[in-house]
C-alpha cells in the first residue's frame, strides 16, 4: 500500500473542524485504500455496497454505541437508502466518541437521498488522482503519469491498456451517474463525455457541442453538470475585472484526469507536442489539491491572449500562473497585457525542469520559474 500522507492529513484537519470528513473522488482514484490506511486498529469499515449493511445500520443509535474504534468509515455511502440520516445522528449524539469518514464519487448535493446536506457538520476533501508531489512514493516518472494517467490501478500497470479505460466509463455512468441522477442514454451521456475528454483544456461551448454530437442543449447541460458534480470534469471560468477586451463568460472544461485525455485523443504514444496539454492538466489538479479554498480561473482576452490559471487571494492581488513543459516556449506577451489590468499578485511559471526555483526578470516582470511544489498557498 502506497502512503499518501498529504490525504491523509487533510482528513485529519477536516475531522479537526467537524465530526463528518466527506471524502469524495471519481471511481478507482483511491477512496478506499486511502480509508482502509488510516488502519485496521483504528477503523470500523462499513462498506455500504453490500445488502445487509441497510440492515446493520436501521437503528444509527445502536450501531454507533456499538463502535468500539475511533473512527467510522461509510464507504460508498449513498449506496443506502437514507445516508443523511445515518451521519447526521451519527455526527450529533456521537461526535466525542467518534470521528466519520464517507466516501462517494460526488457531493452531497447530487443525490436526491440528501435531503439534509449536513451544513455544519462535514468537510469535503476532494481526492485527485496521483498528485505531482506523490510521484516518487508511486516510483513512476512523469511522462508515464502524463500517458496512464493518476488512478493509481492505471498508474502501476505495465502497460497503457485500453480496456481499463472503457470499462471504466462504463461502470462511471452504471453506478454513479445512472443512479445518481437517472440518466438512461449509456450511448447518448459516452458520446458528450469522449467530447469533453478531446476538448479537454480548451474553451467549453454549449450550442456548439450539443451540435456536434447531435444532442440538445439542455440534455448537454444536465450531462455537464453531472460531470461537474461528480468530478469528472471541472470547468474553469473566467477572470475578469470588467475590461471591454476581456472574456467573461465562456469557461474552459479540463477532464479529471490525462490517461483518459491521452485515451480519447489516440495519443498512443505520447509524442513531444502533447506533454505540454497534459502537464497543464496535472498543474491544475495540484493547484486543485493543495488550495481547496481559492477559485481557479483563467485569463483571456478577445485578442486571443490567455494566462492560463490565476487565484484571486484576495482584493485587487491575484496570481498567475503559466504551464509550460519547455520553460524556453514562454511568451510573456500575454503576462504583460494581464498585468497591465492588474498589476498587483506573483507571477508563476509552471514547469518540471524548475527544481531549484528561481526568480527571472523578463522585461518589467518578475516571474518565479518552478514545479508545482514551489506554488505558494
Amino acid at each position: 500500500m502506497v502512503k499518501r500522507p498529504f490525504w491523509l492529513q487533510r482528513i485529519e484537519d477536516a475531522w479537526r473542524e467537524t465530526p463528518i470528513a466527506w471524502l469524495c473522488g471519481v471511481r478507482r482514484c483511491g477512496k478506499t485504500t486511502l480509508a482502509e490506511s488510516l488502519g485496521a486498529d483504528r477503523i470500523v469499515y462499513v462498506n455500504c455496497d453490500l445488502p445487509t449493511v441497510e440492515d446493520m445500520v436501521r437503528d444509527p443509535q445502536v450501531f454507533f454505541r456499538s463502535c468500539a474504534k475511533p473512527v467510522v468509515v461509510f464507504d460508498e455511502i449513498h449506496q443506502l437508502r437514507d445516508p443523511a440520516r445515518v451521519l447526521k445522528i451519527g455526527a450529533d449524539g456521537f461526535s466525542s466518541k467518534l470521528k466519520i469518514l464517507a466516501t462517494g464519487s460526488s457531493t452531497l448535493a447530487a443525490s436526491k437521498k440528501f435531503r439534509d446536506t449536513l451544513t455544519g457538520r462535514k468537510r469535503l476533501v476532494h481526492l485527485t488522482p496521483v498528485l505531482w508531489d506523490e510521484l516518487p512514493a508511486f516510483g513512476v516518472p512523469l511522462p508515464l503519469r502524463l500517458y496512464h494517467g493518476g488512478l493509481p490501478p492505471a498508474l502501476l500497470a505495465a502497460a497503457k491498456l485500453p480496456a481499463f479505460y472503457r470499462e471504466w466509463m462504463d461502470s462511471f455512468f452504471a453506478r454513479d451517474i445512472q443512479r445518481l441522477f437517472g440518466f438512461r442514454d449509456m450511448n447518448r451521456f459516452n458520446a458528450l463525455f469522449e467530447y469533453v475528454l478531446r476538448q479537454s483544456g480548451g474553451q467549453l461551448e454549449v450550442t456548439n457541442t450539443a451540435t456536434a454530437i447531435g444532442i440538445t442543449r439542455p440534455t448537454v447541460e444536465s450531462h455537464l453538470r453531472a460531470l461537474e458534480i461528480t468530478h469528472a470534469l471541472t470547468l474553469v471560468r473566467p477572470f475578469h475585472g470588467g475590461g471591454q477586451n476581456e472574456i467573461v463568460k465562456q469557461p474552459k472544461v479540463y477532464a479529471f484526469d490525462t490517461g483518459f485525455v491521452s485515451f480519447a485523443r489516440g495519443w498512443d504514444p505520447l509524442r513531444s507536442d502533447d506533454l505540454g496539454p497534459l502537464w497543464e492538466h496535472l498543474v491544475l489538479e495540484h493547484v486543485q489539491a493543495h488550495c481547496p479554498d481559492t477559485p481557479v480561473r483563467y485569463w483571456r482576452d478577445k485578442q486571443g491572449r490567455e494566462v492560463d490559471f490565476v487565484l484571486a487571494r484576495r482584493r485587487d492581488e491575484v496570481d498567475a500562473i503559466e504551464c509550460k513543459w519547455n520553460p524556453d516556449a514562454f511568451d510573456r506577451s500575454a503576462l504583460q497585457v494581464f498585468r497591465s489590468y492588474y498589476p498587483k499578485g506573483r507571477n508563476y511559471l509552471i514547469t518540471p525542469s524548475g527544481d531549484p526555483a528561481y526568480q527571472k526578470r523578463y522585461g518589467d516582470l518578475d516571474i518565479r520559474i518552478c514545479t508545482p511544489s514551489e506554488l505558494q498557498p
